[in-house]
């Protein structure tokens, strides 16, 4: 039996293990570690949107379920990307807007409607 000759390598980016503390990633023949603390973007992710990656460049990630856009030096020196998330946190709404104001500047007051739910 003969087999057809082995296709080009479709993924320059793969997901090869994810845990509670965040997820790896094998590009370029190595291996970089994305902590959920640094990147809270992918912290309620879930397994299916971490591993849809796709790398558009280079030096470009991105994910497509999560709309999220990343460049790899970014992950490789997280020092020099001071990185901001609106999300809520475990402090919840109060903290979030907390953050807002800091980033927005003392201009930007949140609502100070209370949310129902």
């Amino acid at each position: 039996m003969t087999f057809a000759r082995r296709g080009r390598r479709t993924s320059k980016v793969e997901v090869t293990n994810v845990s509670a503390q965040g997820f790896w990633l094998l590009l370029a023949g190595r291996e970089l570690f994305v902590p959920f603390a640094g990147f809270p973007w992918f912290r309620d992710a879930s397994i299916g949107q971490i591993l849809a990656v796709e790398q558009p460049s280079a030096n470009h990630l991105y994910w497509p379920q999560l709309d999220v856009d990343l460049a790899v030096e970014s992950i490789e020196h997280p020092e020099r990307y001071p990185l901001v998330s609106r999300a809520p946190s475990a402090g919840g709404a109060k903290a979030a807007d907390a953050r807002a104001v800091r980033d927005r500047g003392p201009a930007y007051r949140p609502s100070r409607r209370r949310r129902s739910g």
